[in-house]
């Protein structure tokens, strides 16, 4: 039986507790900087001329059908090679997680970005281009995996949603400064193409250089045998020596931890049976949202509905605005009305904009016709208001949420596992998604909206509120869910 010790832990937001999270997120940064610039620079002649000479005659031919001009896998290709290869990697990034701390993890991922956008930026051919892309691919992984957990481990429980989603905010402001590089360095031909890829290697170097200096997690070093360190990271994080309950319940979950020599086999146990479904489906529904694609592919969508070359990437600029935004909304109030107000709400206000963003395209978009000035500002409007709606919801929580209900024993392995589901969702749909717009056209949207409907149910249903929860006491949600507690072996 769990020990509820949660009424006793002291401590508050301190600055220490403060920059390193700052500095751990980081890795957010560079991970929307890589999906950003990516739609950018694939919206480019200079790029596209280069690279993907096929896809540049497509693009230039007046008749071609409206949902179509962009379907090529070769250009799939380049911007989903990122998450296969993020997906091996954050497997590879569980052992060295566990084994020798997040902060290794989190340098590895500094490092193999700022190689890969170094590869990117001085590309002679396709193939080049693409090993600098895998290498990023390596460095989300890397970072997909340590940073989520460590800034759930060294939050404290009042205030662990909001510095969680950190990562999640600097995810969005890596979006749109790459949408804000790429607006500008498309006027620079015919290299600018190559200074937004290569920009990536400011924050990358940021993040190796950051990640020296970071704390390992308490956590970390308890389970790892610096028990003493452990307790003095963790009165430094809380600026307080009085945090006996809450180190107790970290040593607690640490001796659990080492007795269990196999987390990946251990996970698969009945008594995890809650939280391996949360590792799946959370960030399988975050993707299935439908926002990576218009992310993605926001200027190449904002030019097949017929916008001008002047608004191509002007549109995406305002997109990654309102995603910032967003989180700052969540941010606010994670923490005070809860994880499941935040993604049913969410949930309805991406619902409605589907719906509305389909009929509207449907109803004046054929294939070889332009949307009206009026329509082409209903598109954006509601555009943005998707995007509001996933900022707030399933943006942040979609990773905040499988990062703190696992125990420490296999907390390394669950988050592989859920950043391995999202890069398999992410490069499934960032490889067909030019074909499924190619082949659905309008419908796309609605296919997506009813994944969106989907998931919201599930939440309204399954998911038990953890706000409050101290991360090592997490386990006593589950017993007291309707559903959940019913599948849980007898104790």
């Amino acid at each position: 039986m769990e020990n509820e010790r949660a009424e006793q832990y002291q401590g508050k937001i301190t600055g220490f507790v403060t920059v390193t999270c700052l500095i751990a997120a980081i890795g957010g940064c560079m991970f929307g900087y890589d999906v950003g610039v990516a739609g950018g620079v694939t919206s480019t002649d200079d790029f596209l001329r280069e690279f993907f000479p096929n896809v540049y005659a497509k693009r230039r031919n007046a008749h071609e059908n409206n949902y179509c001009k962009f379907n090529d896998q070769g250009l799939a290709a380049f911007n989903s090679s990122l998450y296969i290869a993020g997906l091996v990697a954050t497997l590879v990034a569980s052992p060295i997680t566990r084994k020798y701390g997040r902060r290794v993890s989190i340098i590895c991922a500094g490092i193999f970005f700022l190689v890969g956008a170094a590869l990117n930026a001085g590309s002679i051919n396709l193939p080049m281009l693409l090993l600098g892309r895998i290498l990023l691919g390596f460095g989300v992984g890397f970072e997909s995996q340590a940073v989520p957990v460590y800034l759930s481990e060294v939050s404290p429980a009042h205030m662990r949603g909001a510095l969680s989603i950190l990562f999640q905010l600097a995810t969005t402001l890596g979006i749109f400064s790459a949408n804000m590089i790429s607006y500008v360095t498309q006027k620079l031909s015919p290299w600018g193409w190559r200074l937004a890829l290569g920009s990536a290697a400011f924050p990358a170097l940021l993040m190796s250089l950051g990640g020296y200096f970071l704390p390992e997690t308490p956590n970390s070093l308890i389970q790892r045998g610096f028990t003493e360190r452990g307790r003095h990271v963790l009165e430094k994080l809380r600026g307080t020596r009085n945090v006996d309950a809450e180190f107790q319940d970290m040593v607690d979950a640490s001796l659990l931890a080492n007795s269990i020599k196999h987390p990946f086999r251990d996970i698969l146990e009945k008594r995890h049976r809650p939280q391996l479904v949360m590792a799946v489906l959370m960030p399988m529904f975050q993707i299935l949202t439908g926002v990576n694609c218009i992310l993605f592919y926001a200027p190449v969508m904002f030019l097949t509905m017929g916008f001008g070359e002047n608004s191509l990437l002007y549109s995406g600029v305002l997109l990654g605005f309102v995603l910032v935004l967003s989180t700052f909304v969540s941010i606010g109030l994670v923490d005070k009305l809860g994880r499941r107000p935040l993604l049913l709400s969410g949930g309805l206000q991406m619902i409605t904009c589907q719906i509305v963003v389909s009929v509207i395209l449907g109803l004046k978009l054929g294939d070889n016709q332009e949307l009206s000035k009026g329509y082409s500002i209903m598109l954006v409007i509601f555009f943005s208001l998707f995007v509001l709606g996933y900022g707030w919801s399933w943006g942040p929580l979609g990773y905040t949420v499988p990062s703190e209900v696992f125990p420490l024993a296999i907390r390394s392995a669950g988050q592989s596992i859920t950043v391995a589901v999202n890069l398999l969702f992410t490069f499934i749909v960032a490889q067909a998604f030019l074909y499924l717009l190619c082949a659905l056209k309008f419908g796309i949207f609605l296919l997506f909206a009813c994944c969106v409907f989907v998931m919201t149910v599930f939440v309204y249903f399954m998911l038990p509120e953890t706000k409050g929860v101290p991360i090592d006491e997490m386990s006593v949600i589950w017993t007291k869910h309707w559903f959940w507690k019913k599948m849980l072996p007898e104790t």
